[in-house]
């Protein structure tokens, strides 16, 4: 590479720096430091936790971004130039347009351009170029004083077919209407145009289609295209493909043919006037509209899935953030009607003490048979608290549960658990390898008291998309979803670190830097020659080499052993420092976590240590966290699950009633909330907060306990309309009120 082209690539990189920068409000060199260290192989969570100095404290979603962004450029740069080559090639490229497609800031641009130059099918214009007519249509464009009948008439020709002058001219007006259409600045403008001002409409294809009537609403249905929100054109979306309507797009097209003739027709009085004129019609019925249409749609998809993705991964984010419940030995219960039941009692560890059946729901109502071995499960494994599944039979379920406690164990709580996914984990390979001699059933029993005991450390054991936490899962790209998702995975995981002595294979495959290969190792070097003592011993592990260690050694804890950092997040890296800072104040590593060491670290000037140390104060000021909180887990900081002792009917719910209940899920138009009922009440967006609320996901998360109150219930729909803003009332019935 010579000079001159290095210099020109270094440039194009500072070029894409610091449009990045711009975009992100990021500064150019933590970007560049950011890609760099990503660039030699170092994984997000790493990154963000041990080289915050590199990058000013990006935390993991800052870093994807950065990462996506930047891929994006050299995307785009890549294909500026292939572009250029490509129309260089054809011996048709100009300075002009070469600089335009530079210029370009997105791919649709640069495809734009690339356009009239692109090989293409055989069309109108590409036959009446073959009769020679192109010469005709550019005499019409230069928009002369010339008669276009007389003009036209020199390429009357048998052997092209042309024996008419009014095909003739047809020919010229197709050329100039592709000309039109493949016009980038134009197509731009119309683009842009359309989506201010067009509308979407939707209309009934066939009923039929929709016996529950669930897409009523778009039966009959128009909004502004730029108004739509993500939720509405998934629905519209999946509506069309299940033939259930017609959707199109209409936009007002006389001030585009005006802006086109503006354009195209250099003198208003010219004879050819009157020709271009119908190839400006022509060109954008038949061309531009539909093709606008077309990439108005997709640009609508493509980010109204965004927007579901978006949703989707903040729920699961807070569903495997959820606080977990320790040292309580939790009997878990599987509703069901026929099968009955499944019940599982696991002890504080997430050891498996004994499964049985229940059958006191419809059609069996066997009541004081599974009270018997209710209560002799209780007793016998001292059972802190019931996780009943949200599933098939869950309320019918807890109200004998609600009822039991009453009437023999006042001192027991039950819990609603989310199981979304636990059949799915039941019936996989990983639940038949833990639990050979159990059924599907009893699994999924096992599944739901570990739920409550540890979500994350359970919910990593199943497919993220089927967690159902979202909106529109399903219409959304899959390969983009699962990405994402398990990008938040590995983003929980490594922020509550793992036990390498007791994490699963699913667990300590999202750690950083491990696979599943690796995963498997370690568990198996652990099962041949006892539990790790020290975080060093993990490069005794088969496959985990030294690259490997260093991105995931901070994330894997180690309790009670050799060396006390090894419990912290405190890196290997950082050791020597970690200790010299403790001896220099005083103390060592044995008196981590005591309240002499927590008193001391607090009066620590972090930057004036930083510098006596010689080493990052972001750094520095992770090392005093940890010395304070060696075991620390950010769930901690949570409020606690809603437990319950008794429960609610449809029936008992009165406009005004004060309850509490957990957020299920969070879409664009509200929050899902489970106040103890049959159904989930809906908390319109509207309805979130006193002041404007741009996402719900702004003033709710999944696993949020809430107050609300009853708005409406419509008893024959089985919906419920709840507000969390308190109604103007003296004193609203509670719950404790109705139920006693």
């Amino acid at each position: 590479m010579t000079v001159k082209n290095k210099q020109q690539v270094a440039d194009h990189e500072q070029a894409r720096l610091e449009r990045l920068a711009t975009q992100l409000n990021i500064s150019p060199q933590k970007i560049k430091n950011t890609v760099r260290l990503l660039e030699e192989g170092n994984t997000v969570p790493f990154v963000a936790r041990y080289r915050k100095e590199a990058t000013g404290g990006l935390d993991e979603e800052q870093i994807r971004t950065v990462w996506e962004g930047y891929t994006y450029l050299v995307q785009l740069d890549q294909r500026k130039e292939e572009v250029i080559r490509l129309i260089e090639e054809q011996g048709q490229l100009t300075e002009e347009l070469a600089q335009k497609i530079r210029q370009a800031q997105k791919l649709q641009e640069v495809e734009d351009y690339y356009r009239p130059f692109r090989p293409k099918r055989r069309t109108r214009a590409t036959v009446a170029k073959e009769k020679g007519l192109e010469p005709l249509a550019q005499w019409l464009v230069s928009c002369p004083d010339g008669d276009p009948q007389k003009e036209a008439a020199a390429y009357l020709s048998a052997e092209q077919e042309l024996y008419h002058v009014e095909e003739v001219l047809q020919g010229a007006e197709d050329i100039i209407a592709e000309w039109i259409a493949d016009d980038a600045d134009g197509r731009q403008w119309i683009r842009e145009y359309t989506f201010r001002h067009g509308q979407m409409i939707t209309g009934l294809k066939e009923e039929k289609n929709d016996p529950k009537q669930v897409y009523q609403i778009y039966y009959d249905f128009q909004s502004p295209i730029s108004r739509l929100v993500s939720h509405r054109i998934l629905a519209i979306n999946r509506a069309e493909r299940e033939e259930v309507i017609k959707v199109k797009i209409e936009v007002d097209p006389e001030p585009i043919i005006k802006r086109l003739e503006k354009t195209w027709i250099k003198r208003s009085d010219s004879p050819a006037a009157f020709h271009i004129q119908n190839a400006i019609r022509d060109g954008y019925q038949r061309l531009i509209a539909p093709a606008i249409e077309r990439d108005i749609r997709r640009q609508l998809t493509e980010e109204a899935e965004e927007q579901a993705i978006h949703v989707f991964t903040r729920n699961l984010k807070a569903l495997l953030m959820e606080p977990p419940v320790r040292g309580k030995t939790v009997l878990g219960i599987d509703p069901a009607y026929r099968t009955g039941c499944k019940l599982a009692v696991v002890d504080p560890t997430g050891k498996v003490k004994a499964v049985d059946v229940i059958y006191p729901v419809m059609p069996h109502n066997k009541i004081e048979e599974a009270r018997q071995i209710l209560s002799a499960l209780i007793n016998q494994y001292d059972v802190d608290v019931i996780a009943i599944g949200n599933g098939t039979a869950s309320r019918e379920t807890e109200q004998f549960v609600a009822q039991f406690i009453q009437d023999q164990m006042p001192h027991l709580a039950y819990c609603i658990v989310n199981e979304a996914g636990a059949s799915v984990y039941s019936a996989s390979p990983l639940a038949r390898e833990e639990f050979p001699d159990l059924d599907v059933a009893e699994r999924s029993a096992i599944s739901i008291a570990r739920r409550l005991q540890d979500p994350l450390a359970e919910l990593v054991k199943i497919d993220p998309q089927s967690i159902g936490v979202g909106q529109y899962q399903h219409d959304v790209s899959q390969a983009k979803l699962r990405e994402n998702l398990s990008f938040v995975v590995e983003t929980a995981v490594n922020q509550v670190g793992v036990d390498v002595n007791t994490a699963s294979v699913s667990l300590l495959s999202y750690v950083a830097g491990l696979n599943k290969g690796v995963a498997r190792n370690i568990v198996r070097h652990r099962e041949e020659h006892g539990p790790f003592v020290e975080r060093g011993q993990l490069l005794e592990v088969p496959g985990l080499g030294a690259k490997t260690y260093q991105q995931a050694a901070g994330f894997l804890r180690i309790f009670d052993g050799a060396d006390p950092f090894d419990q912290t997040p405190i890196h290997p890296e950082s050791y020597q420092e970690a200790e010299t800072f403790l001896q220099e104040l005083g103390f060592d590593k044995s008196k981590l976590g005591t309240n002499r060491l927590t008193d001391a670290l607090k009066e620590v000037d972090v930057d004036e240590w930083a510098k006596r140390l010689g080493i990052g104060a972001m750094t520095l000021a992770d090392i005093v966290e940890a010395l304070q909180k060696p075991r620390r887990d950010p769930r901690d900081q949570l409020p606690p699950p809603l437990f319950r002792k008794n429960v609610l009917r449809l029936q008992d719910l009165k406009p005004g009633l004060k309850l509490m209940g957990t957020v299920r899920n969070v879409v664009d138009f509200g929050a899902f909330v489970d106040i103890g009922v049959e159904e989930d009440g809906l908390v319109h967006i509207s309805q979130l907060s006193k002041s404007y609320v741009r996402h719900p996901l702004d003033v709710v998360s999944v696993g949020d306990i809430v107050t609300v109150w009853v708005k409406d219930v419509d008893l024959k729909r089985e919906r419920i309309g709840l507000t969390m803003i308190e109604p103007e009332q003296e004193a609203p019935q509670t719950e404790d009120e109705v139920v006693r």
